[in-house]
This record gives C-alpha cells, sequence and structure tokens, in this order.
C-alpha cells in the first residue's frame, strides 16, 4: 500500500502548505471519470477518516451532452467507497459547442472551459457547498504554466487554492504535490477504475503537445523535473522583470508603475491617507505615477466590456498639476492603443475639468464619457 501512502502524505503536506480544510467544509469534487478525480475521490474518502478537521464531500459529475457519456458506472464505484455521485445537467454546452466548431477540426477548449466553470459554480450553491476540489496534479501545472507562456505570453499557472468572490467559492486542488506517475501507480495497487470523459477532443489537445515536450526535457534534464515544481513556490527567489516597469512619457521625466507588490501597495495607501481618499479597491488596475524617481500620484482603471474602461481615481501632486494635460493625453492615448474603438469613462472628480476640455460629457452616476473610435 506504497502508492496511495504516498498520495495521502502529499494531500496532507498541501493540505499543510495551502490551507485546504476546514471544520464544517462541505467540498464538492469535481468528478471526470478519469484516472485523476477518481483517486481523488478515494484518497479523500480514506484522508476524510484520519484527518484532523471534519468536512463532507460531495461528488459531481458535469453532463456536458458528449456522445456516450454514461455515469451510472462511476456512480457504482463511488458508492463502494461510500461516495454518493451526483450528476450536473449541462447537456446544452456540446449543442452550443457543436455550432462554435464550425468546420475546424476539434470542438472550441476555451468556450468549453467557460460554459463548464459556470456549470460547475452554479452546482456547487446548488449543493450547498462552499468548496470545490479539482484533480489537477504537479503536471498539470507545470503543463499550464508552459502553456500560458507559449500562446499567452504570461507567467502564470493555476492555483492550489483560489476564492471566486462572485459566487464565494474556494477552489482547492489537493493532489497539486502530487505527481501523475503516483496517481497511476496508486490507481493500479488500488484497483481504481477509471472511465472515458467522452470528449471528442480527448489526445489531440495542445496540453498533450506540452506533456510531450515536457517529457523530452526531463530525458534531456533529469533535475529539471523537480526543480519546475519547486519554481512554482519558490517566492524567495523570483525575478522577473515586473518590478521594473515604469511607462515613461517622453520629455516629461513622468512614468507610470504597476502596482504589483507590497511596497507598492504600502506607498499608493500612504498617498491615499494624505489625500483622504478611503475608497481603495484592490481588484482594479492600479498606477503610482512617478516624477524621476519621486512618488507623486496615483490612477486606478477598472475594466468593464471588451470596449469600455473607467478611471476610477486619479490623484496628482499641487506641485505637479501644469503637467496634467500631458499626463491625460498619455494616458488616454495608451489607452486608446491598447483598445479601439473604446468608450472611456471617467469617475474622478479630479479629472473632471481636464476632461471636458478633451471633449468628455456628462454620463450617467455623475461621470463623463467619450467614445473614442
Amino acid at each position: 500500500m506504497n502508492a496511495i501512502k504516498g498520495i495521502l502524505g502529499g494531500i496532507r503536506q498541501a493540505d499543510q502548505k495551502f490551507d485546504f480544510f476546514h471544520n464544517g467544509d462541505r467540498i464538492m469534487l469535481g468528478i471526470s471519470g478519469g484516472k485523476d478525480s477518481m483517486v481523488l475521490a478515494y484518497a479523500l474518502s480514506l484522508y476524510q477518516k484520519f484527518n484532523f478537521v471534519n468536512f463532507t464531500i460531495v461528488p459531481a459529475i458535469i453532463d456536458l451532452g458528449f456522445p456516450g457519456f454514461d455515469a451510472e458506472p462511476i456512480k457504482h464505484y463511488l458508492a463502494t467507497i461510500g461516495l454518493n455521485l451526483e450528476v450536473i445537467d449541462a447537456k446544452d454546452v456540446y449543442k452550443i459547442l457543436s455550432i462554435q466548431q464550425k468546420d475546424k477540426k476539434i470542438l472550441p477548449c476555451s468556450i468549453c472551459s467557460r460554459m463548464k466553470k459556470a456549470a460547475i459554480n452554479k452546482a456547487a450553491k446548488q449543493l450547498n457547498c462552499n468548496k470545490v476540489s479539482f484533480a489537477h496534479h504537479a503536471d498539470d501545472a507545470i503543463e499550464t504554466l508552459l502553456m500560458n507562456e507559449i500562446y499567452g505570453g504570461r507567467i502564470a499557472t493555476f492555483q492550489p487554492k483560489m476564492h471566486l468572490d462572485k459566487v464565494d467559492l474556494d477552489f482547492i486542488r489537493p493532489l497539486i504535490l502530487i505527481r501523475e506517475s503516483e496517481i497511476i501507480a496508486c490507481q493500479k495497487e488500488c484497483n481504481i477504475p477509471s472511465f472515458s470523459s467522452h470528449c471528442p477532443n480527448e489526445g489531440e489537445t495542445k496540453r498533450q503537445e506540452m506533456k510531450m515536450l515536457l517529457s523530452d526535457i526531463y530525458k534531456k534534464y533529469p533535475i529539471s523535473k523537480n526543480n519546475f515544481l519547486t519554481m512554482l513556490s519558490n517566492y524567495s527567489k523570483q525575478c522577473l522583470f515586473s518590478d521594473d516597469i515604469f511607462y515613461k512619457i517622453e520629455k516629461i521625466d513622468i512614468s507610470f508603475k504597476p502596482i504589483i507588490n507590497n511596497i507598492d501597495s504600502l506607498n499608493e495607501q500612504k498617498l491615499r491617507k494624505q489625500n483622504n481618499d478611503f475608497d481603495f479597491d484592490p481588484t482594479l488596475l492600479r498606477y503610482l505615477i512617478y516624477f524621476k524617481d519621486q512618488i507623486i500620484g496615483y490612477i486606478s482603471f477598472k475594466n468593464h466590456e471588451k470596449n469600455e474602461i473607467e478611471i476610477k481615481s486619479f490623484y496628482l501632486k499641487n506641485k505637479y498639476k501644469h503637467k496634467l494635460d500631458k499626463i491625460f493625453n498619455y494616458i488616454e492615448k495608451e489607452i486608446c492603443r491598447r483598445i479601439n474603438p473604446v468608450t472611456i469613462k471617467i469617475s474622478s472628480l479630479s479629472l473632471f475639468d481636464i476632461a471636458k476640455i478633451n471633449g468628455y460629457k456628462k454620463a450617467h452616476l455623475n461621470g463623463l464619457s467619450k467614445t473614442i473610435k
């Protein structure tokens, strides 16, 4: 029973590191029928008995309408380990994907992912769950990192634990420190069945390409396998360009620094306090305004729709107000460069005068707006 002990040890290690389980949790466990979710179901049914906290597991599978879907074999196995499978009806997903597919070889994964997430969120609330558990493991996290770097131009992977404010749900990934090879060993050792997801794209996704690429890297550089996983939580050694970004307005020595770390946030809060501005929203796009190496103001943006952005707050020290017209023109120009056409809304009173000069008109909720094409 070495493999299941390894899985349980990995779950406990992740729980201690990321704080997954609390007393009274009701956790919807996302089941696909694949080896990962089936092993997680079995492991959590054991972990639940020996853990120090009391939580409830609610396994649920989303019926996306793929041809051949059959939850009965999964339901039967889970019943043997004391779990009752909930089947969530979301058959419209496949119909919509088939329409969106058009003449392409495979179904659009991005649309499927968004619709599946919405179905999961809805199901979790209907089942009175406060958390959702997924079976993503360490190799999934590394593959996602690589896909985001190659196809998305960003250094990012999914989080071990994430809170979604809109639906007030926590998402956890108890297998996050466990390798796929360990899951396969556990499946064989404990005779855990797995079933096809019946997804028409199975085996033809970008993720499969990443698996093959990483396999080649691991063969050539064996040390990279452990280092890639260590890298994801090695915050003390993190060094990227982001802390050095200052978007400069040429000729006037003004620049905008994205607020991305604790020091930036503290500097912003000090400036807000001086300005008696306590309307702080950490979800906004926020920047500090610099003159050379001195912080002289701040600005925050909110993205509403695809072609609409709102300037929520703006502050500039009086000493630098004579530069406001050039700063405003730069902000408007940069927004239009990134989004076009665009409707810019202004809620900050300190920008009303300069905005009116630049053709902004009164909009609802006492703000100003202008559409630029």
